[in-house]
């Protein structure tokens, strides 16, 4: 945390030597004073910061792009005129243990298009899920995508 503390104090510095206070600019600051501090890093001693922002930022690409085809896909039942949802519900036996593990994987299912989080199981090891396609009736199929895609990444950020 105090890494990204320095990170953001720079990035504030940048903003301000800059003249100009933008989201564009202030990001760029956020680049360049990672950089910096990644480079004194031998100077100010290694953190887990500097092995998590990549991983926070390929969550985020990876993220976007599953709400992107997932907007698409339902986008695409709605103008066509044939309906290719078959919805149902999933139980998804939980890897994830704490309450933020659980909430934000629930979140963003609940989040993408097509999908809602609807219970957790009293022993909270299970999540049950609407899912609007669940193709074939292939419901190992749709649980494997949330486990291996969404969860496992999730569980890599939060760990």
């Amino acid at each position: 945390m105090r890494m990204f503390l320095w990170n953001l104090l720079l990035a504030l510095a940048w903003t301000v030597s800059t003249g100009q206070f933008t989201v564009a600019n202030l990001l760029v600051g956020l680049v360049l004073g990672y950089f910096i501090l990644l480079f004194a890093g031998r100077a100010i001693g290694y953190s887990s910061y500097f092995s998590k922002v990549p991983q926070v930022v390929a969550f985020a690409l990876f993220y976007f792009g599953q709400l992107i085809l997932a907007n698409l896909r339902v986008a695409y039942d709605v103008v066509t005129p044939t309906h290719y949802m078959q919805p149902g519900v999933i139980a998804i036996p939980l890897d994830a243990h704490t309450d933020a593990e659980i909430t934000l994987l629930a979140n963003l299912i609940t989040l993408t298009p097509g999908t809602l989080a609807l219970d957790l199981s009293a022993d909270r090891s299970v999540l049950y899920v609407h899912a609007m396609y669940i193709n074939n009736c292939d419901v190992e199929e749709a649980r494997r995508q949330i486990k291996e895609g969404l969860e496992r990444r999730v569980l890599e950020l939060l760990r």
